[in-house]
C-alpha cells in the first residue's frame, strides 16, 4: 500500500493507525511527519512514477513486520530523537544513489533495538492512586495512559485503648512525585466507617504524611481521611477507621461520661489531631525510611560512634599506664 496523499479527506496518520499493527510503524506515525516520510522515498526514487509506489511499499513493509509495543512516558523524547536521526541517515542514504530496499529494513532492525533499550514501563502497584510513574506511551495512537486503579484506598483498620496515642501514617507503596507535594487530613466522626467525602470535615492543624491524637478518646471514634496530593492534584486518598476501647475511668457514671465529652467537643474537633514527628526506633520501624540517604547517614554516626569509642579508650589506656 502506498503512503496517502495529503489531500485525503481523513487523515493520513488516522487510516495508518487503523490499516497498520505494528508499533515501529505506529510509532514512526507519531514521531515523524508525513512530509518527511514522502520526502525519503522522492530522493529514493524520484518524483513521480512506479518506482515511487515501490519506495512506498518497501517502507511501509519494513516497518510493520514488529510487534505491539508500549513505552516508559518519560522516553518519548528519546524515541522521537531516534526517528529523527534516522530519518536523516536515510536521506543521506538516499543522496548517496542508495537502495531504499537494503536501507528501509536496516532502518526497522535499528529502530527495533532502540525500542527495546529504553526504560521499560513501570508496573501498576495495587490497590490504589494515580500513579503517574508508571505512565505509558502507546505508539499505535499516539496517546498515553495511567493506571486503571481507584482513587480511593480500603479503610485501614485501628483500634486503640482510651487515653493512649493513635499514629497514623498517609503513606502509599508507589513512587510519588519529588516535589510539590502536601497532605490534608479530614475526619468524619460520630463513629462511621466511610469513605463517602461529604461526611468528612477539615483538620486544618494537621499537616504531613504523619498525625496522631494523645489521648484518645471516644468521640475520637471514627474515619481519618488523609489526601496527597501533588500540586493540588488527588494522588490517593488513604482511610483510617479508629475504633477506642476501654471503660471510662473508675468512679464515673454514663451522664458524667457524656456530659464531659459534650463539653470538650468543640475544642475536641480543632485540636484532635496533631503533626507527628516519630523518634529514631519508630523511624526505622517504618520500611520506607530506610533509604540510600538515611542508610547512609547511619553509617556515618557508627562510624562517628565507633571512631570516639576509640579515642576514649586509647586516651585511659595511655593514661593508665603513664601513671603506672
Amino acid at each position: 500500500m502506498a503512503l496517502l496523499a495529503p489531500g485525503s479527506a481523513v487523515p493520513s496518520a488516522l487510516v495508518a493507525l487503523m490499516v497498520f499493527r505494528a508499533p515501529a510503524w505506529a510509532c514512526l506515525l507519531c514521531f515523524t511527519s508525513y512530509k518527511e516520510r514522502v520526502r525519503i522515498c522522492q530522493i529514493f526514487a524520484g518524483i513521480e512514477g512506479p518506482e515511487l509506489e515501490k519506495c512506498e511499499e518497501a517502507f511501509t513493509a519494513a516497518f510493520k513486520g514488529l510487534l505491539d509495543t508500549e513505552i516508559n512516558y518519560d522516553e518519548r523524547s528519546h524515541l522521537h530523537d531516534a526517528f529523527t536521526q534516522m530519518t536523516h541517515s536515510l536521506q543521506e542514504m538516499a543522496t548517496a544513489q542508495g537502495s531504499f530496499k537494503v536501507a528501509f529494513p536496516d532502518a526497522a532492525e535499528k529502530m527495533r533495538k532502540v525500542i527495546m533499550q529504553l526504560k521499560e514501563v513501570r508496573a501498576c502497584i495495587p490497590p490504589c492512586g494515580l500513579q503517574e510513574v508508571a505512565r505509558r506511551f502507546h505508539c499505535r495512537g499516539c496517546y498515553s495512559t495511567v493506571c486503571d486503579l481507584p482513587l480511593d484506598c480500603p479503610v485501614q483498620d485501628l483500634t486503640v485503648t482510651r487515653g493512649h496515642q493513635a499514629k497514623f501514617s498517609c503513606t502509599v507503596n508507589f513512587q510519588l512525585p519529588k516535589e510539590e507535594i502536601t497532605y490534608s487530613w479530614k475526619f468524619a466522626g460520630g463513629g462511621v466507617r466511610t469513605q463517602d467525602v461529604s461526611y468528612f470535615e477539615d483538620l486544618p492543624r494537621a499537616r504531613g504524611n504523619l498525625a496522631r491524637i494523645r489521648p484518645v478518646q471516644p468521640a475520637h471514634r471514627g474515619t481519618f481521611s488523609c489526601v496527597i496530593l501533588h500540586d493540588q492534584l488527588p494522588l490517593a486518598r488513604l482511610y483510617f477507621f479508629l475504633n477506642v476501647t476501654g471503660a471510662p475511668p473508675r468512679g464515673e457514671t454514663e451522664l458524667q461520661v457524656s456530659f464531659r465529652e459534650v463539653l470538650r467537643w468543640a475544642p475536641l474537633e480543632a485540636e484532635m489531631i496533631e503533626p507527628w514527628r516519630p523518634s529514631l526506633g519508630e523511624l526505622l520501624a517504618r520500611p520506607e525510611a530506610l533509604t540510600l540517604s538515611n542508610q547512609c547517614l547511619l553509617a556515618a554516626v557508627a562510624a562517628l560512634a565507633s571512631v570516639s569509642a576509640t579515642l576514649v579508650v586509647w586516651t585511659f589506656v595511655r593514661w593508665y599506664f603513664k601513671g603506672n
